[in-house]
């Protein structure tokens, strides 16, 4: 047992006569740990463009919630008469009516023959 930790603390099995395996070995995990080291990189950074996106969105839509209130307010028919009581234009006191206009069929020169 001491003389097994021993060779490990001297890294004996770096010289050995059959190192290379574990060399290759030790290459393979060290490539393994930096592909997780960039992958977990990339996977925060997304994370981070997730929370900014959202923030964005938020925003946006708080500002369209409150362009759209001030809209149906400039739209009520009191704030739009108010305007136009400046220029002098009144709401009309009589309701508007409902014209209809009749289409007049124009006749073929077939169906002017018969």
């Amino acid at each position: 047992m001491k003389n097994g930790v021993y060779s490990l603390l001297k890294a004996k099995f770096l010289v050995d006569k059959d190192a290379m395996k574990n060399w290759r070995f030790i290459v393979f995990i060290i490539v393994l740990a930096i592909f997780m080291i960039a992958n977990t990189q990339r996977f925060e950074q997304k994370v981070f463009a997730i929370a900014a996106l959202t923030n964005e969105v938020k925003e946006l839509r708080s500002e369209f919630v409150d362009r759209r209130s001030q809209l149906m307010k400039l739209r009520m028919e009191s704030t739009v008469s108010q305007k136009m009581e400046v220029r002098e234009i009144f709401p009309s006191t009589v309701p508007p009516v409902k014209i209809k206009v009749n289409k007049i069929e124009e006749k073929g020169f077939l169906n002017k023959l018969w």
